[in-house]
């Protein structure tokens, strides 16, 4: 069961039902905390799901066995959280003075997976609502009722990807750095879409308020149409339209950054890492200055690259052509691939 912002409920649908998911429950829209996001996706889950595994989406580096051996010992003991042993010396700290230092040895830094009956984590955090607790975990709960709850090695690899520097050392530890050897790829993407009375305007995975929408495949997203075209074609691929045909009831309005996230999953397995793209889109009105930092972020994110390895420029064509005339929207892209 994924559960997700509601803001990015059609993002995730898109996303995951273009992959044979046969485990897949469904999605559940997440709350304002983590609390209250594990208790949806509680909820959400399959009546007969008798144990459950809460696990973080920024930890994509769990390993099977880390997995399967924390469920084999929940099945036991009823609770396990997945941790590693402190290695750093820890400084209890206020108002910048170190007030104490705390034992190392028995110190550990938990992570997910972390497993419990079902029936004990709906009674944890049922009682956490009731007094107003919020924890910083799932075992904090389990642990405010008294019931014991176990460790299970984790791994270090297992890293949560917090900031930008954390993609770095993910990157190292899936074997993807890269060096002058290997080999960089160029490619071209454009895209150009009328104005559509009756749509949301989308560009660069951001909704403009200022509208019209765009006509087109899927949400009508031409900057990131041209992305993706640029990102394919740098790996000598066929186009959007061959992967996404507008004649494919499945991609009848969906999130042109799924379809980004899609392709990127294409080249990976045919062995491209997508490392830097950069972006013209032109348009007389809605001025886009505002959303451009916003859409750098989105497409990094989806590419899993820095927002500062996107460029996307705005501009218009002083009244000349179709987009001077104020009758649609023209990109174009260009992506640079490793191999």
């Amino acid at each position: 069961m994924v559960v997700a912002n509601k803001s990015d409920l059609s993002f995730c649908r898109t996303l995951l039902n273009s992959y044979p998911l046969t485990k897949l429950a469904g999605i559940a829209a997440g709350g304002e905390t983590r609390q209250e996001s594990v208790a949806a996706g509680l909820d959400a889950l399959p009546q007969d799901c008798g144990l459950v595994v809460v696990h973080d989406g920024a930890r994509p580096l769990l390993s099977q066995g880390v997995l399967e051996g924390a469920i084999q010992q929940a099945v036991v003991d009823g609770a396990v959280v997945v941790a590693v042993p402190v290695k750093d010396t820890v400084k209890v700290v206020e108002n910048e003075e170190i007030k104490g230092t705390p034992e190392r040895s028995s110190l550990w830094i938990a992570q997910t997976p972390q497993v419990f009956h079902r029936s004990l984590l709906k009674e944890a955090l049922d009682a956490a609502r009731a007094s107003g607790f919020t924890g910083t975990d799932d075992a904090s709960l389990v642990e405010r009722l008294g019931h014991q709850v176990k460790i299970h090695p984790g791994a270090n690899e297992n890293i949560k990807i917090t900031t930008p520097e954390d993609l770095f050392i993910a990157r190292a530890i899936l074997g993807l750095r890269t060096d002058e050897r290997v080999e960089k790829r160029t490619g071209l993407g454009y895209d150009v879409h009328p104005f559509c009375q009756g749509r949301p305007l989308f560009l660069g995975g951001v909704e403009i308020p200022e509208g019209p929408g765009l006509s087109g495949h899927s949400d009508g997203d031409v900057l990131l149409h041209a992305l993706t075209d640029a990102c394919l074609g740098a790996a000598g691929l066929p186009d959007i339209g061959h992967y996404f045909p507008p004649s494919d009831p499945r991609w009848e309005g969906a999130s042109s950054l799924a379809l980004l996230g899609i392709a990127r999953g294409i080249l990976a397995k045919e062995g491209f890492r997508i490392v830097q793209v950069d972006l013209v889109v032109a348009v007389e009105k809605p001025r886009l200055a505002p959303y451009l930092e916003e859409m750098r972020g989105r497409i990094a994110a989806v590419l899993g690259i820095l927002p500062s390895a996107v460029g996307i420029k705005a501009t218009t064509t002083e009244g000349l052509g179709f987009v001077g005339r104020g009758e649609g929207v023209a990109c174009w892209a260009v992506a640079t691939v490793c191999g």
